[in-house]
C-alpha cells in the first residue's frame, strides 16, 4: 500500500468532528476569558487581555505551519511520510527559537504593556512552545484527513483551559496566575498530538521531500499573511493600554470578548472554504458564498447584542462592566467586520498570494496612528470599526476583480497573482 493510498480511509472520516471540536474549543476559551474577567476585575483584566493578544500575534507562526503542513501533504501524498518528518522537524526548531526569542524579549513586553511584574511576559514565552507545538501537529493530521485525531486536538486546546485554567484563576485571581494557567493547559494538546503521531509511522518514500529553505519559506509567507490579520485584530488592545486609563483599558478588553465571540462563531466557514479557495476555477463563488454566511451570522449576533444587552453583559463580564452596555453592539460589528476579514486572507494563503497582505499591514499603521490620538473607548471603537470597514471593501473589491476570469491552473502567475 502507498503513501497516497493510506490516506484514503482517512479521508472518508466525517469532517463534522472537526466543526464541533472548533465549536467545543472555542466556547470553552471564551468561557475561561469569562471566568477571568469576572475574576480579575477591570484593571487586572485589561493587563492580562494585553497579554493573551500578544499570545494570539505569536501564534501565527503555529498558523502558519499548519496551513503549509496541511497544504504541503494535500498536494503530495505521495510524500507524505518525507514531509510529516521534514514539517515536524521545523516546528520543534520553530518553537524553541520562538520561547528563546520571547524570554529574552519579556523587559520590553512588560515595557510596551505596562506591566506590574516582568514575570507575566515571561510567561508568554512558555507559552509560546506548545502552542507552536501545536500548529505543526493539526497540520499533519489536518493534511493527513485524520478528523477524529485532529477533533482531539482541538478538545484539548479548549476543555483544560476552561476547567484547569479557571480552577487556577479563581484560587489565585492575578495576571500572573491567568497567564500561567494558559500556559499549563497549552500542554494537554500538544500530548493529544503527540499520541495521535506516535500510533502511525509512515515509511519513508522514494519520493524526495521538499527542501528546506522551500519549506520555511512557505511557512514565512504563510505566517506573514496570518500575522498581517492577527495584528488588525489585536492591536487595538495595545493601544488602549498606552492611550486610556487602567479602568477605561479594562472596558475596552471586556468589550473585545463580544468582539472575539464574534469572530469565533464563523471559523468553521474558513475550514469548509479553505479546499475550494485554493482552486482558481472556485474561488470566486467560495469566497461569495462564504462572506455571505459570514455575514449572515455576524448579522444574527449584532442584532441580539442591540435588543438583549443585558443577557450580553452576562458573558462579558457582569455589572462591573456595565459603562459598556449599550456598545456592545458595536463590538459585535468590529467582530463581524474581523471575521469577514479573516476568510479573505485565507484565501491568500489558499492561493499562495503575495500582494494583497500588505493591505492589513495599512489597516494596522492606520490603527495605531489614528488611535494614539483617542481618549475614549468610544472613540477609539469607533476608530478601529471606520478602519476595518474600509479594509473589508478595498479587499473585497480586490479579491473578486483578481477572481472575475479563471486563470488556469498549470499559469505559473497564480501563485503570485493571487487574492
Amino acid at each position: 500500500m502507498t503513501e497516497a493510498s493510506s490516506l484514503r480511509p482517512r479521508a472518508r472520516d466525517t469532517g463534522v468532528a472537526i466543526a464541533v471540536a472548533m465549536g467545543v474549543m472555542n466556547v470553552s476559551t471564551y468561557g475561561f476569558q469569562m471566568i477571568a474577567a469576572r475574576a480579575l476585575g477591570p484593571r487586572e483584566y485589561g493587563a492580562f487581555a494585553a497579554l493573551m493578544n500578544v499570545t494570539m500575534i505569536v501564534g501565527v507562526l503555529a498558523l502558519g505551519l499548519q496551513a503549509t503542513a496541511a497544504r504541503r501533504i494535500s498536494s503530495h501524498p505521495e510524500g507524505v511520510g518525507e514531509i510529516e518528518r521534514a514539517i515536524l522537524r521545523v516546528t520543534y526548531r520553530s518553537a524553541a527559537m520562538v520561547g528563546a526569542l520571547l524570554l529574552v524579549l519579556s523587559p520590553v513586553i512588560a515595557l510596551v504593556l505596562r506591566l506590574d511584574s516582568i514575570v507575566s511576559a515571561a510567561v508568554i514565552g512558555l507559552a509560546a512552545v506548545p502552542l507552536t507545538i501545536m500548529g505543526g501537529q493539526a497540520g499533519v493530521l489536518q493534511g493527513e484527513r485524520r478528523w477524529l485525531a485532529l477533533a482531539m486536538v482541538y478538545v484539548a486546546a479548549g476543555v483544560p483551559r476552561l476547567v484547569v485554567g479557571a480552577a487556577i484563576v479563581l484560587w489565585q485571581p492575578s495576571e500572573l496566575s491567568a497567564m500561567v494557567a494558559v500556559a499549563v493547559t497549552a500542554l494537554a494538546p500538544v500530548l493529544a498530538g503527540s499520541i495521535a503521531l506516535r500510533g502511525t509511522r509512515l515509511p519513508r518514500s522514494s519520493s524526495p521531500a521538499p527542501p528546506g529553505p522551500s519549506l520555511l519559506g512557505e511557512v514565512a509567507r504563510n505566517s506573514q499573511a496570518l500575522l498581517a490579520f492577527f495584528a488588525l485584530g489585536n492591536v487595538d488592545v495595545m493601544v488602549a493600554r498606552n492611550v486610556l486609563d487602567g479602568h477605561d483599558a479594562g472596558l475596552y478588553a471586556a468589550g473585545l470578548i463580544m468582539t472575539k465571540a464574534v469572530l469565533f462563531l464563523p471559523q468553521f466557514v474558513v475550514v469548509v472554504s479553505f479546499p475550494a479557495m485554493s482552486s482558481v476555477h472556485e474561488r470566486r463563488r467560495t469566497l461569495l458564498r462564504g462572506l455571505a454566511t459570514v455575514a449572515g451570522i455576524g448579522v444574527a449576533a449584532t442584532v441580539a447584542a442591540f435588543l438583549l444587552p443585558g443577557l450580553a453583559m452576562i458573558f462579558v463580564g457582569g455589572s462591573e462592566y456595565a459603562e459598556i452596555e449599550s456598545r456592545l453592539w458595536l463590538f459585535a460589528v468590529l467582530g463581524t467586520l474581523l471575521a469577514m476579514l479573516q476568510l479573505l486572507v485565507y484565501a491568500v494563503v489558499a492561493g499562495q498570494g503575495r500582494r494583497s497582505v500588505y493591505l492589513p499591514w495599512a489597516g494596522v499603521a492606520l490603527v495605531v496612528g489614528i488611535g494614539v490620538l483617542c481618549r475614549t473607548p468610544d472613540t477609539l471603537l469607533a476608530v478601529v470599526v471606520a478602519v476595518d470597514a474600509l479594509l473589508l471593501a478595498v479587499l473585497v473589491t480586490v479579491s473578486l476583480y483578481l477572481a472575475r476570469s479563471p486563470v488556469p491552473a498549470e499559469d505559473p502567475t497564480v501563485m503570485s497573482e493571487g487574492v
